[in-house]
């Protein structure tokens, strides 16, 4: 199955690495990164990271869903969902055929 994540901190000495920048510098990018998406998607808008994919907010409707404990059906109200469309060229990357 899957491999153990990579843990933020890893993540920021990866990007600093890549980046050729000193860890606070990665943090604070990565933490821009973060904020920036999480605003975007709360307003209901999408951002598009080349190469990684597109993240968006879907909303759902209200629908009736079953409680697992007791067998009862009840109402959930309407909602939104985190959405991510993977791009081509990541896709490529993890399937090269």
């Amino acid at each position: 199955m899957a491999e153990k994540s990579m843990t933020k901190s890893q993540l920021i000495a990866a990007i600093a690495e890549e980046a050729a920048l000193d860890k606070a510098t990665a943090n604070r990018t990565l933490e821009a990164l973060t904020s920036i998406v999480s605003k975007e998607m709360a307003a209901g808008g999408a951002v598009t990271l080349p190469g990684l994919g597109k993240f968006y907010c879907r909303a759902r409707p209200e629908r009736t869903v079953r409680n697992p404990s007791t067998g009862e059906m009840i109402p959930k109200p309407a909602d939104r969902v985190a959405k991510v469309t993977i791009a081509k060229q990541l896709k490529t990357v993890i399937n090269p055929t």
